[in-house]
């Protein structure tokens, strides 16, 4: 059984404190750690934001948000009582030098704890919030500021947002967030690689056949509609998410896991990655926009019929599908396969690896069966299946069948494990750097992202459609049938060709 080691007494200030990714995670993640006897008490949790509230109102709206996350419905009403007792909330806008910053360094205790700023707001706010904490003093050799997701809309945000940053803040005390990095497959996926002889001398172009990774959406815009017309499948999820799981996939073995080590064979694989041109954006890439259709049994809206009336003309992309490969010694001519997309037929995200085909069968080619492949599944049902060739029992002639060795998290471990936030929120408190972005790994991915976004931006065809509820637009399968490929999933992993 894993066993959760307490981290020292720290302060940690969510700016925007009230908003939805404080609500949906960072409160829930902090009252869980709690629970597993992870955060001291004595530590102080507080939420600042622009809305005016008192403590207690606060409080309330912690519960709230802390209210059915865990496996209880209702916190415990003792442990609530002591966890409640390290809250507290300030009004401020602190992008403004006129608020309320005496208050908010009342509430800091100076004792020569670790000191977290969380910044969930929105990245234009990430500069001037970093100057107002610098110029009121809260830049101590302990503190941390926390940067969510987006870095920026292109290369050139990313760096001004860095180099604003930079200019407070020393690059060992930022820390870049991406929640992917936290969930204990993604982790695992560097203990499969390099703690088991089995797979590395497999992990290249020697025996690869091509990689795949999927990260399905099943939900549309909700409350994000601004946000995410302006930014798209491609800013949104392929440039952190998607770029972080192909970076742990393809690396080099780092010397160590020390931070540098790790982000150093990560911003390799960015350098390798092949970059755009028109030609090659048009026949390499897929994006649309889902049209209605049919999810869970109810009739769901199109993505323009979600949108204000002054957007209904939108060519923002809900969906992308990424042919690209690594110019390296590894992985030379394997080609990786991205996709992501919104209101798809399920929530799933997979990386599978396929494995070339046997040099040679001895067997009849009816007998069936698909070459090997390795599944590293991170939602739903966490876990790693290596499907494996097997005779089927029973007579009548050789069949072969793929089946996978399984292993799921869920029922391999009796314990609940902490989801992604949980995990980096601990790690920030620590000071370990290992999963999160390092500056130069931000503004490499939005190198290579720029190049596809520059070919797309001189193509005015119209958006390809899927209808919600599938698994993407039909060019999306084109483009790797092309390739005498498809597209791989759990579902189908016994009958593929």
């Amino acid at each position: 059984m894993a066993e959760f080691i307490p981290v020292d007494l720290f302060d940690i200030v969510i700016f925007g404190g009230t908003g939805d990714l404080s609500q949906r995670k960072l409160i829930p993640a902090l009252w869980h750690r709690y629970q597993d006897d992870q955060i001291p008490e004595g530590s102080r949790i507080i939420g600042a934001a622009r809305s005016e509230m008192d403590r207690d109102e606060f409080i309330a709206f912690a519960y709230d948000a802390c209210k059915g996350s865990g496996e209880d419905e209702v916190p415990d009403p003792t442990a609530w009582k002591a966890f409640a007792s390290m809250l507290e909330y300030i009004a401020i806008d602190a992008t403004s030098a006129d608020s309320n910053w005496d208050d908010l360094k009342k509430n800091l205790t100076d004792d020569g704890r670790p000191r977290v700023f969380y910044l969930a707001t929105a990245p234009r706010l990430y500069v001037p919030m970093c100057e107002q904490l610098g110029a009121n003093g809260l830049n101590t050799p302990t503190t941390r500021v926390v940067l969510e997701k987006p870095i920026g809309r292109n290369l050139e945000t990313a760096q001004d947002i860095n180099r604003g940053v930079g200019a407070i803040f020393e690059e060992h005390q930022i820390y870049r967030i991406d929640h992917y990095l936290g969930k204990e497959t993604v982790q695992n996926l560097l203990v499969l690689r390099f703690a088991n002889v089995l797979f590395e001398p497999l992990w290249s172009r020697n025996t690869v056949d091509h990689v795949q990774i999927t990260v399905a959406e099943s939900v549309g815009l909700e409350d994000r509609a601004d946000y995410y017309d302006n930014s798209g499948a491609l800013r949104d999820m392929v440039q952190n998410h998607l770029l972080q799981l192909l970076c742990l996939t393809a690396m080099e073995p780092p010397n160590s896991l020390d931070a540098d080590d790790v982000r150093t064979e990560k911003i390799k694989v960015l350098k390798a990655l092949r970059r755009f041109t028109p030609a090659t954006a048009a026949s390499d890439t897929v994006r649309a926009q889902y049209n209605e259709g049919v999810l869970g049994g109810k009739v769901v809206k199109g993505y323009v019929d979600e949108l204000p009336e002054e957007k209904k003309s939108s060519r923002t992309e809900t969906f992308v599908a990424i042919k690209t490969y690594i110019d390296n010694w590894r992985w030379q001519g394997v080609p990786f396969y991205l996709r992501t997309g919104k209101r798809m037929k399920d929530r799933r995200s997979e990386i599978v690896i396929r494995f070339k085909r046997i040099p040679h069968s001895i067997f009849d080619s009816n007998a069936g069966g698909s070459p090997n492949k390795l599944v590293v599944r991170l939602q739903p049902n966490e876990g790693v299946n290596l499907y494996m060739k097997v005779k089927e029992p029973g007579p009548g002639g050789l069949r072969i069948k793929s089946l996978p060795l399984n292993l799921s998290w869920a029922e391999s471990f009796v314990l609940r494990y902490p989801d992604a936030y949980e995990r980096l929120l601990m790690d920030v408190v620590r000071g370990n750097l290992a999963l999160f972005m390092q500056r130069e790994e931000v503004e490499k991915a939005w190198e290579w992202v720029d190049t596809l976004l520059a070919a797309w931006s001189e193509d005015d065809s119209p958006l390809e459609s899927y209808p919600a509820g599938t698994d993407g637009p039909t060019n999306s399968a084109v483009m790797l049938a092309k390739d005498k490929r498809r597209w791989l999933d759990e579902a189908g992993s016994t009958s593929m060709k």
